[in-house]
């Protein structure tokens, strides 16, 4: 490390002095999730009526951000989120924050494309400089790199918590690709609480558990459905199981150390648990810290529908909020009010799709509550945009058993639908099918 610790000096700044850098009219890449650079965020809501027309951009931003609540009539910084976390969607719901659409695969590709603004300015929270030279972006690789790669400006906002990721690939950046230097004060990582499981929870994740073969590769999408099944199969028979995921949670970890995620069946990254962000508990993050049976990669890498589809039996896991009676899915919105995103469930439904052997299950409660008032999740018209189109959407499991789409026609779809949708719902739905011209009772395929 020595060798560097002259640039490293040179590139030192304070978090003050580095966002001088930010320039009116700028686009600022922030790193995401559990990785918000909130010392710097910090440091630039102090220049809140000194800067104009300046966008933040990020995903799943955890910590929120101090800039935009400092400037809530949006003249300094605009700010935009391609996953929506509680912080933003709490933002959204004030007009503070908008959607960047796309699936969590084209993220690279945007930015590569220029389909997108590239980051003229990119903040990025990291771990202290290694003794190589490099700085690794911890539990959030996602688009990291590709973001530093094309700005004009790069500037790390190191943390001795950070757990060093390994790769994989895109997983750090070198001394010399980075302008400024920035010690934080080393906050604790941010933990996410674990969500806590239902009755209907517990029944969902028994239907997927019972699918799951010796030797599928998992993955886990956010909530506490995907979790759960993590748990149950910890606590199964199923062996021998790989792990190529976006996320990377405790039920991991759990797996991991009960013996049942070896990898020795993968295709790619044989051994190994591939993933392009993480979130959970202190506990993962210790798990994760130089742990070579991990591959933190960018979300291009983990993302990719050929690279999900070369292994075999992926079994993809993922939450909704609403499927209609043919099938198509969301999963991101409730009418005008934006909740999370895109995010990767498409992407692993077609790439599970394509695995030799490979399951997708969309899970969900059958109903919600509004204004005191129980409502159907499956019904005729959706309300809100879609995530999943009915042409991918393979299985969806309810509290009320598995309804198998992929391949039946319209009227099976509906039946099929409608028979774990919850019972009080089912004769308004049928009536619903029939005039939608979708309906024939038969029995044959429930």
């Amino acid at each position: 490390m020595a060798q560097y610790m002259d640039l490293y000096k040179e590139k030192l700044r304070t978090a003050d002095e580095a966002v001088k850098a930010v320039k009116s009219g700028d686009w600022v890449a922030y790193s995401h999730f559990v990785m918000t650079p909130v010392t710097l965020d910090r440091a630039l809501a102090k220049r809140v009526g000194e800067l104009t027309n300046v966008n933040l951009k990020t995903s799943t931003g955890f910590a929120g951000s101090q800039a935009v609540l400092a400037d809530p009539e949006q003249k300094s910084f605009t700010y935009h989120s391609s996953f929506f976390s509680h912080a933003d969607r709490q933002l959204g719901d004030k007009g503070l924050c908008f959607h960047l659409t796309g699936n969590y695969s084209q993220e690279t590709v945007n930015l590569y494309g220029g389909y997108c603004a590239a980051p003229n300015v990119c903040f990025l929270k990291t771990t202290t400089m290694d003794k190589h030279g490099f700085f690794n972006f911890g539990t959030s690789p996602s688009f990291a790199y590709a973001s530093a790669e094309l700005a004009d400006i790069v500037i790390v906002e190191v943390n001795s918590n950070v757990p060093r990721c390994l790769g994989g690939s895109n997983e750090k950046l070198h001394i010399s690709q980075v302008d400024y230097i920035v010690e934080s004060a080393n906050e604790p990582m941010l933990e996410i609480p674990v969500v806590k499981v239902t009755p209907e929870d517990e029944k969902i994740a028994g239907y997927i558990v019972k699918e799951i073969e010796d030797g599928a590769c998992l993955q886990l999408g956010i909530g506490g459905i995907p979790n759960m099944v993590g748990k149950y199969i910890a606590d199964s028979d199923v062996k021998d199981l790989g792990g190529h995921s976006e996320m990377l949670a405790d039920a991991y970890v759990d797996l991991y150390e009960n013996g049942k995620m070896n990898g020795k069946y993968k295709t790619l990254d044989v051994g190994k648990m591939s993933f392009t962000f993480a979130m959970g508990s202190q506990r993962l993050y210790d798990f994760m810290d130089d742990n070579p049976a991990c591959a933190a990669y960018d979300s291009g890498y983990t993302n990719s529908i050929m690279n999900i589809a070369a292994n075999d039996k992926v079994v993809s896991v993922n939450n909704a909020l609403q499927v209609d009676l043919y099938g198509s899915v969301v999963a991101g919105s409730q009418g005008y009010r934006h909740i999370s995103g895109s995010g990767g469930q498409l992407d692993f439904t077609i790439g599970a799709t394509y695995s030799k052997g490979g399951k997708s299950f969309i899970c969900l409660k059958a109903t919600r509550v509004r204004d005191g008032k129980l409502i159907s999740r499956i019904v005729p018209a959706l309300n809100g945009v879609v995530t999943t189109p009915r042409t991918y959407t393979m299985n969806i499991v309810t509290e009320f058993g598995v309804a198998k789409i992929k391949g039946f026609p319209t009227w099976g779809i509906a039946e099929n639908l409608i028979n774990i949708a919850h019972p009080d719902f089912r004769d308004e739905l049928i009536k619903d099918a029939q005039k939608m011209g979708i309906w024939r009772r038969t029995n044959k395929i429930s």
